[in-house]
Order: C-alpha cells, then sequence, then structure tokens
C-alpha cells in the first residue's frame, strides 16, 4: 500500500506558545514558510530546523538567519557518515544504502563541512543530529558511524555548541560514547526511544529528551512509561517531521503544525495540564539553545 502522504487537518490550538524542537521542514513539499504559518496559527511559535546531510548544511543555516521562527541544527546523519566513508556493504536487513551525488565527498572533508558551518553562523544553535544507528547497518558502517558521532561530539564541545543526538537500536553503545567522550553539557537525545533504564541514565547524566510523535502510539507503553520518569527540566518535544507522524494520522505526512498532538499525550502521561506542559518543554527549549 501507498504512504499517505496528504496533510492532515490542524489540531486545536495549544493554550500556550511552544517549540518543536527538532524538525526537517525543508524535506517538505510545499513552500517551508507555508509549514511555518500553519504551525503559528496553533501555537507552534518556533522550530530548530535540522539540517543533517552534506547538501543540506548551508540551507538550513540560511533559512534560520531568513526567518526569525526559526533556529539550526547541522550535522552528518549516522546513516549518511557510512556512506562518505566509503561503506557500500548490504545493511542486516538485506537492503543496499542508496548512495547520492554528495557522497562522493569524504567522511573529514564533510565533517569539516559541518564544523566550518556551525562557527560562521550565529544561529546555528546545535550540532545535529549525530549519533548511531544499527537498524539498517553493517559492522563497518557501524565503525563510520562512531568516528562520526565521536567528531561531532569534540565539534560541540570546541564551539559551544548544545548537541542533538540519533539512537536508533543502539541505546547501550550510544551511553558508552557519551559517558567516554564526555558529551557537552547540552545534550539531547532527540525522539527518544528508550526505556525507563535509558530515561534514568539520562537524568543521572542531565541529558534532556525530547518526544515525537511515537510518544501516542498505542503500542508504546514502555516509551510513555520513560517519559513519566524524565525530571521536568530534562523534557522536550519535537516533531522529527516529515516522519513519526502522530495519532491519530499515523501515515500521513508530518509537520510542526503536528506537534500540539504529543504535547497533549505527553501532559497526560505526566499528570500535568496542557498549558503547564507547554510552558515546561519551552522553557527547557530555550535554555539549551538560547533565545530566538
Amino acid at each position: 500500500m501507498a504512504r499517505d502522504r496528504t496533510w492532515a487537518p490542524a489540531p486545536q490550538r495549544l493554550p500556550v506558545e511552544v517549540i518543536d524542537n527538532h524538525t526537517h521542514l525543508q524535506m517538505a513539499l510545499e513552500p517551508v514558510s507555508a509549514h511555518l504559518d500553519l504551525a503559528e496559527s496553533v501555537g507552534v511559535s518556533r522550530v530548530l530546523e535540522v539540517g543533517c546531510d552534506y547538501d543540506a548544511l548551508e540551507a538550513t543555516a540560511a533559512l534560520a538567519e531568513a526567518d526569525p521562527r526559526v533556529l539550526a541544527a547541522v550535522a552528518i546523519h549516522p546513516n549518511e557518515a557510512a556512506l562518505h566513508a566509503g561503506v557500500r556493504e548490504v545493511g542486516p536487513d538485506g537492503l543496499a544504502p542508496r548512495v547520492e551525488p554528495r557522497h562522493a565527498v569524504g567522511l573529514d572533508e564533510a565533517l569539516a563541512a559541518v564544523a566550518r558551518v556551525a562557527g560562521a553562523h550565529e544561529r546555528v544553535r546545535v550540532v545535529g543530529e549525530t549519533g548511531l544507528d544499527y537498524f539498517r547497518t553493517s559492522d563497518a558502517g557501524r565503525q563510520a558511524q562512531r568516528e562520526s558521532f565521536r567528531a561531532h561530539l569534540a565539534m560541540a564541545r570546541e564551539l559551544g555548541l548544545a548537541v542533538q543526538v540519533h539512537d536508533r537500536d543502539a541505546h547501550a553503545d550510544t551511553v558508552e560514547v557519551l559517558v567516554r567522550d564526555q558529551a557537552p553539557e547540552r545534550t539531547v537525545l532527540h525522539c527518544f526511544s528508550g526505556d525507563v533504564e535509558l530515561a534514568r541514565t539520562c537524568a543521572e547524566r542531565g541529558w534532556a529528551c525530547s518526544f515525537a510523535g511515537p510518544l501516542t502510539y498505542k503500542s508504546n507503553d514502555a516509551l510513555r512509561e520513560a517519559a513519566a520518569a524524565v525530571p521536568e527540566h530534562l523534557l522536550l518535544v519535537e516533531t522529527d517531521a516529515p516522519f513519526l507522524t502522530p495519532v491519530p494520522h499515523r501515515g500521513k505526512a508530518n509537520s510542526s503544525y503536528l506537534v500540539p498532538l504529543t504535547v497533549v499525550e505527553l501532559a497526560r502521561v505526566r499528570g500535568l495540564s496542557v498549558a503547564a506542559t507547554c510552558e515546561l518543554v519551552t522553557g527547557n527549549a530555550l535554555r539549551l539553545y538560547g533565545s530566538w
């Protein structure tokens, strides 16, 4: 069955403004300004736009400089890191990676481009998303991801920026790298997918946890239990748009205007009002990234 790429109707406006902590609006089919306008109409007043491939770095910084509702994060995604390192092996699921012209650039050169863009633009406040993704990655690819992850952490420390971490099916190794390499003080596990144990590890280390649409999925009781265990000062919300659309629109295209659906579920899980939840996650985002 073909995936439904139509847009869901806008949810009810939030009572207090909130920030989408992680989105990829430039991957959408419509002008980014239309997505931002629609998000603003339901109370999602600001977003952190994430450019995580070599071709998106400058464009992401430029968007943040052009629109006051946007701050930027830049990095080489872990799956991209393997391709830049020349890994073309079929992953454990039997699927071959999709190779694009940008992957002719070596990993060192790609990482240098991230550092150059992050250091040159004041509205780039985050190095990310970087990390580990073991879902479709061979052993050689995992090694390249680890090398890239460590380089991004060093970059964030050197530039004094926050870091957003991608962790898919790699919880133990992600924690091991963050601990061994001394994660920056402002570290966020984006689209948190772990359990209570990982949530408690993040709490002990002071790492923020950002929750996306999967928090609303019926089968994710363990994720909701984790969301209930995260200390208030470490909670964030995001869309990871155009992916991971929340219920009841799962399967449709995602965008920042659908953040309210995750906020409402987070409020329910935490036993808070929606307004209090908005104030909480917005305050945390501003503390992590600064004002915009």
